[in-house]
């Protein structure tokens, strides 16, 4: 069996929103060129940079048949004469050429896309990546592609600690290989994250609305204890419980990404929140905000002890969730 590499498609459609997947297909391409062919020509072209008649010198036969991989990037903003040049390329790709179209999806430049299509292209779906179950599996994949495994819990904590961003989750996810070894579960995610306060603060705030209020108060101590200001963590407390609400008396029927803009968060934010407002009462919400004001007052009015004010406060929103 020949282990010779797989030659890239001569025509490839990378398609849609999302940069991060879109950079990924590209560098994928250049290396499955330069793995066939290690002197491979590389033309990285964006539209202003593209001028009429380019692409017959770019696509000429070579007196040295070296193979070429032409990279159109952010074909939906090309405007005639080039845009009527790219699409007989994409009708007709020379041999020795590979060209790989970079297209953000959308209605403009819907035409060009749509040849390529009809052309045979091999196409990369670039699709912004949404829901929370999406942006978790997208985690595991990149723990998974280092060699590392985590579960949903390790998942959802860096999801929660990071937000929703792919770069950012990208990011975090290879640092966190990076800096640890062995097992990555959630407390690990919590720990490395502590020094980011408004993390801190919303976990002990999920922990209380969650009911688990142990768990909470171990945690406040703890990001008390490591410099999060108590400020901080009424604020995390009344804007969780604020989100808890709106999501409470939102309309029914609706999808997780029309909830999400009808409430003003990420859609991984609203499946959090779907969480924690089962065992929720309004009489109860009604008492958990009672209770916040009264630590707020507490913290801004120069309480003795503001981590008892805290504490109590966490101790009410239990017993609120629990009794209604």
């Amino acid at each position: 069996m020949s282990n010779a590499p797989a030659p890239l498609p001569a025509l490839t459609l990378v398609v849609g929103p999302e940069e991060l997947l879109a950079e990924r297909a590209v560098a994928a391409a250049r290396r499955a060129v330069r793995a066939v062919d290690p002197d491979a020509d590389v033309h990285d072209l964006a539209p202003g940079t593209l001028q009429s008649g380019m692409l017959d010198e770019l696509t000429s036969p070579s007196l040295f048949a070296e193979r070429r991989l032409l990279i159109l990037r952010a074909a939906q903003d090309l405007s005639q004469p080039v845009l009527g040049e790219v699409e007989a390329l994409v009708k007709n790709v020379p041999e020795d050429v590979c060209v790989l179209l970079v297209h953000a999806g959308g209605a403009k430049g819907k035409a060009l896309a749509d040849t390529a299509k009809k052309a045979g292209a091999v196409v990369v779906d670039c699709s912004e990546v949404k829901k929370a179950g999406d942006k978790l599996t997208f985690i595991a994949g990149e723990f998974r592609a280092a060699g590392r495994r985590v579960g949903q819990d390790t998942a959802r904590a860096l999801l929660d600690a990071v937000g929703g961003d792919l770069r950012e989750l990208a990011a975090a996810c290879s640092q966190l290989c990076a800096d640890t070894t062995g097992a990555i579960d959630a407390d690990e995610v919590r720990r490395y994250y502590a020094g980011r306060a408004d993390v801190t603060s919303f976990h002990v705030a999920d922990l209380a609305l969650e009911g688990r209020t142990p768990e909470a108060l171990e945690r406040l101590r703890w990001a008390l204890a490591c410099g999060a200001e108590p400020v901080m963590v009424v604020g995390a407390l009344a804007n969780s419980l604020r989100g808890l609400a709106k999501l409470g008396s939102a309309p029914r029927g609706l999808s997780q990404g029309d909830l999400a803009r009808q409430l003003g968060m990420p859609p991984w934010k609203v499946d959090s929140l779907r969480r924690q407002l089962r065992g929720w009462t309004p009489d109860g919400m009604a008492r958990a905000l009672t209770a916040v004001a009264a630590a707020d007052a507490a913290v801004k009015g120069g309480a003795v002890s503001t981590a008892y004010a805290l504490e109590r406060a966490l101790v009410d929103i239990g017993a609120a969730r629990r009794d209604g």
